[in-house]
């Protein structure tokens, strides 16, 4: 029969077994819960705002217009990239349409005139999205770079680009750095990370379009 003192030893070990098994359950099932919150947040981080999702059958009507209607999510992660749907130029389409900001003061033009902007880029770059998008942003005159560099869409490229607008364009004190990371390459025409910013979008736009969209059969649906 045990004594008293191997019993409080063997009382003790079994306490602290099942403290440490206690212990090791809870660390799994907070890494199980963070791991949970880690795997849910891809689709969850870039959300469209509900002013996006409202305006969506004004972007596919204008889309409609030109046969282009494929391309209605593509549209609406660009504006939640431009405003997230806020203002009366949601499209951002001001400068496109009349070579300064704030001559569009009416969602409906703006979408209107920024979907024919968007497509007159798409065109111009023969169908390369990730070019169009980013020529969205610098404007037509990255696209005829490109092509003088006979290259399509790179971020290399966008990088040099808004490296050279910005040597000829810094004076006129319109352009600083909008994002931090810019700064390193003074690359502060436009937005260099345009292309990646719209495509963080499109996953949620995917899941509000039931129309095949062309953008998901090429790279820019990489995340």
């Amino acid at each position: 029969m045990p004594t008293k003192k191997r019993k409080k030893k063997w009382l003790k070990t079994i306490n602290l077994t099942i403290g440490t098994t206690c212990i090791i359950a809870f660390v799994l099932i907070l890494v199980a819960l963070f791991s949970s919150e880690r795997l849910s947040e891809p689709s969850n981080r870039y959300p469209l705002t509900e002013a996006v999702i409202s305006y969506q059958p004004l972007v596919e009507q204008a889309l409609a217009k030109e046969g282009k209607e494929s391309y209605t999510a593509v549209v609406l992660a660009l504006m939640m990239q431009e405003s997230g749907g806020r203002g009366d130029d949601p499209m951002q389409a001001s400068e496109s349409a009349c070579g300064k900001i704030g001559c569009i003061n009416e969602p409906t033009e703006s979408i209107e005139k920024g979907v024919s902007y968007f497509i007159d880029t798409l065109e111009a770059a023969k169908g390369d999205l990730e070019l169009a998008l980013q020529s969205y942003n610098f404007g037509l005159g990255f696209i005829n770079y490109a092509n003088e560099q006979g290259q399509g869409y790179s971020l290399p490229l966008a990088i040099e680009f808004s490296q050279k607008k910005y040597q000829e364009l810094k004076d006129t004190g319109i352009y600083s750095c909008l994002r931090e990371e810019a700064k390193k390459y003074d690359a502060c025409y436009g937005d260099i990370y345009y292309v990646d910013a719209v495509s963080n979008y499109l996953p949620k736009a995917l899941e509000h379009t039931e129309k095949t969209v062309e953008v998901a059969q090429v790279s820019l649906v990489r995340k």
